[in-house]
């Protein structure tokens, strides 16, 4: 069995941008590798594991996506020895200055975010938060020795060391959404020692920061029954909308809105009700914000439903989760699967 603080911290210790997941694919293919039957990799680079159900052919098939590509920076200038950056993904820039970074060049190179100085800013940029184009990141090498280490396009990744605050919580970089692959992995790690009638497809899948294209793909490729997205959601805070974030600690949300199917919502509800986990009803009028936006629309569409694990502070480097709300996560995930039966589909209708 996967320990959960141990691979987490690997996890999110390694580099694998959207995009470029090369990094840190093959930990979770190790970690996956004994709890499944079968394992491979999408034209696109999403990681398939398959863990085969005891029902009779042909089984329904379930697919579980967790993404594990995340933000990051691109190189788009070299100036000076300076680099100029732009986004992968959608980043929060106010806590950028100051922080710790790995430029993936011919040779992996650390480095450190800097502002240009408040007095040769505009006069308009000078009191406020500085922009991306404003930002640099600076190796402490020469220019010419740059010149030849760095290229426009190398990717940046940032490299703070996980931190452990007080054994209930995690802090740092990448946890969205390295925290629901854990999670993910978590549930085939019971689902390993136990009968499930249904083929689970574990996906790993590639660019939800950017296109969703793993989680389109792999859904088009694997034609599953039903798709789970297991995604981070927003976690509260001080003067954070009560109506829009959700307490860490307290358990996972489960998405409510077009995206998600009205039956598998209400089972899942159920079920967490009987299980004595902690659930909140996540609204999401339209767009998830998950890889369901991708996988509902495939084929003919394939039914979904978003299970959300509350994270502090997210798209920045310093980004906090609670440990027991993962394992609720993947607790949940597999009695989900484990109760599917083969006249589950039979009872699948949208009724709102």
């Amino acid at each position: 069995m996967t320990e959960l603080l141990p691979f987490l911290n690997e996890l999110i210790s390694a580099p694998g941008l959207s995009g470029y997941e090369n990094g840190v694919r093959p930990i979770i293919e190790k970690a996956w590798e004994p709890i499944t039957d079968q394992l491979s990799t999408s034209r696109l680079g999403s990681l398939h594991g398959l863990q085969q159900g005891t029902g009779g052919e042909p089984r329904p098939s379930i697919m579980v996506a967790a993404h594990m590509d995340a933000i990051g920076l691109m190189v788009n200038a070299i100036i000076d020895g300076f680099l100029r950056v732009t986004s992968i993904g959608g980043i929060d820039v106010r806590v950028l200055p100051g922080q710790m970074v790995t430029v993936h060049g011919h040779q992996d190179l650390p480095g450190m975010i800097v502002p240009t100085p408040a007095r040769l800013l505009p006069t308009h940029l000078q009191a406020g938060v500085v922009p991306l184009e404003y930002l640099l990141v600076d190796v402490g090498l020469l220019p010419d020795e740059v010149d030849n280490l760095v290229r426009v396009g190398d990717t940046i990744s940032f490299a703070q060391p996980p931190l452990n605050t007080g054994g209930e919580t995690l802090t740092g970089h990448t946890l969205d959404n390295r925290a629901a692959v854990a999670a993910l992995t978590s549930c085939l790690d019971i689902l390993h020692t136990r009968p499930h009638i249904w083929d689970v497809w574990a996906v790993a899948t590639v660019q939800e920061e950017t296109t969703y294209g793993g989680a389109l793909t792999s859904a088009f490729q694997l034609r599953p029954s039903l798709c789970v997205s297991m995604d981070v959601t927003f976690g509260s805070e001080p003067s954070s909308p009560s109506h829009l974030t959700f307490p860490l600690g307290k358990g996972p949300t489960l998405g409510w809105g077009p995206v998600v199917h009205p039956y598998l919502f209400k089972t899942i509800k159920e079920l967490a009700e009987r299980m004595e986990i902690p659930l909140s009803a996540e609204p999401a009028p339209r767009y998830s914000g998950t890889d369901s936006d991708a996988m509902v629309a495939v084929a003919e569409g394939i039914p979904n439903v978003v299970i959300g694990i509350p994270l502090r502070y997210m798209h920045t480097p310093v980004e906090m989760i609670a440990l027991k709300d993962i394992t609720r996560a993947g607790r949940l995930a597999a009695e989900f699967i484990a109760q599917l039966d083969e006249t589950f589909m039979d009872k699948l209708t949208w009724e709102d």
